[in-house]
């Protein structure tokens, strides 16, 4: 077992040897990304990053380029967003990149530019990839550029802004940012009997599951768990922390994805499927099985809010996570992206970026944003009573954010894990294989991947 880093070699203080090592394995991007990120606010680690570029010396560039994967369907707001700055700001021209399907693809490009390939001006990534950008020295600290421009830090909401800090320098800034939810087809709740909210614990909903598949309704299942290749990482947190598990221990690369309580909770999951038999498994994406009617619940991003609220033909209700028997009240990971801006461009590009940044991130285009694709508004001070009226499910997303907790180590830190934990998922859920031994080989496969290419870099 890897032993638990000692304060000084805890998350915030991992060292760039380590990712340039980790660069150095030939690992895919798809191999080390993750949906979703942890905050990296606090604790020690080598002296913080200065920036010294006068920006009152600089004049922004007259023409940048946006890389986006375009998150949560959102590529014409985006070019909305950037249109409406073009007319308020006429002298910086940005322009609007597909750089790849997802978080991923992206994230593949980016990497190949930085041999020698044309790079953007400012980029998205996941919660994930910006941290390992930073070690790489290929973005730079933010917080020189924030100053310069105004924006306005205090108004962006705590927990957002934290999840890009490292050594106190700023490395991205929230945009689209995400939970996930437990949606419902409130038509099926009605035609069980069942209170208009989702179940506080996932003991409630095991309860409710029999009720929803003999209401005659039509589905397949009371409940449909995500696509494992995509959500059972970082969705699943959820139900092992529920039960006192984890993949890893708290803000620790103690692996403990076959502790008694990790097994428990993963029990669970195989049971839901098989012994009670309320829930299926999505083969791509559970959210098409839900709008379809072939399933009466399911859990799914906040960025999945106004495709699923476009796609039902029924009242979608939504609301947070269940808890479990350990902790009993919602807990939640956060995912989604920000922006950042690379090294190696130069300084009047990387003012330019900056400056558009703050127009696309304002109160108001927040509010914009998250009208268009369900992300939450990552402004405090953003005006989200048009937001609510229209669709209430985005207040429980901003509620949520209070129960949310950073990702264990095990995921977002070691590269492969995340799909070590979906083979290991699919193998439990989709071929009913022996939870105990799945976890327990799943804990040598990470502690390996730990003792080989991590330890050796920290």
């Amino acid at each position: 077992m890897p032993p638990q880093l000692p304060p000084s070699l805890t998350r915030t203080a991992l060292d760039r040897r380590r990712f340039l090592g980790l660069a150095g394995l030939g690992l895919s991007a798809a191999a080390i990304a993750a949906c979703g990120g942890p905050s990296t606010s606090g604790g020690g680690g080598a002296a913080a990053p200065t920036d010294e570029t006068d920006w009152s010396s600089v004049t922004p560039a007259s023409e940048i380029t946006f890389w986006s994967s375009n998150p949560g369907s959102s590529q014409a707001v985006t070019q909305q967003l950037i249109d409406a700055f073009h007319a308020s700001q006429p002298d910086i021209k940005v322009t609007l990149v597909t750089a790849g399907a997802n978080y991923e693809e992206i994230a593949q490009k980016f990497q190949a530019a930085q041999a020698g390939g044309d790079l953007p001006d400012l980029i998205v990534f996941s919660d994930v990839w910006w941290f390992r950008y930073k070690m790489l020295d290929s973005i730079i600290p933010l917080d020189g550029l924030v100053e310069a421009v105004g924006i306005e830090k205090d108004d962006y909401r705590e927990g957002l802004w934290a999840d890009y800090t490292y050594d106190d320098a700023q490395w991205a800034i929230p945009w689209a940012r995400s939970t996930p939810l437990f949606y419902w087809n409130k038509a099926h709740w009605a035609a069980a009997g069942l209170p208009d909210r989702a179940p506080e614990t996932w003991a409630e909903f095991t309860e409710w599951a029999p009720r929803l598949q003999a209401a005659g309704v039509g589905t397949q299942r009371a409940f449909q768990h995500p696509a494992l290749a995509g959500y059972a990482g970082w969705s699943f947190q959820n139900v092992l922390w529920g039960w006192g598990g984890g993949w890893s221990a708290k803000e620790s690369f103690d692996i403990t994805c076959n502790s008694p309580e990790s097994v428990a909770a993963i029990q669970f999951l195989q049971d839901s499927v098989y012994k009670d038999a309320w829930a299926g498994v999505a083969s791509s994406d559970s959210v098409n099985d839900l709008t379809a009617g072939a399933a009466s619940a399911t859990i799914a991003s906040t960025g999945s809010l106004v495709g699923i609220l476009k796609a039902a033909t029924f009242e979608v209700g939504a609301g947070p996570l269940p808890g479990g028997p350990v902790e009993t009240s919602p807990v939640c990971p956060t995912g989604g992206a920000g922006v950042g801006i690379p090294k190696d461009i130069a300084p009047e590009n990387q003012l330019a970026a900056a400056t558009f940044v703050k127009f696309l991130t304002s109160p108001e285009n927040t509010v914009t944003f998250s009208q268009a694709t369900g992300y939450m508004p990552v402004r405090k001070s953003a005006d989200t009573a048009a937001i609510v009226a229209a669709a209430p499910q985005v207040q429980v997303a901003l509620d949520q954010l209070e129960a949310t907790r950073t990702q264990d180590y095990a995921r977002v830190f070691l590269p492969g894990a995340d799909q070590e934990m979906a083979k290991t998922c699919a193998n439990i859920l989709t071929s009913q294989a022996d939870v105990q031994a799945e976890l327990d080989a799943l804990k040598t496969t990470l502690e390996t991947i730990y003792t080989r290419d991590v330890e050796p870099n920290l």
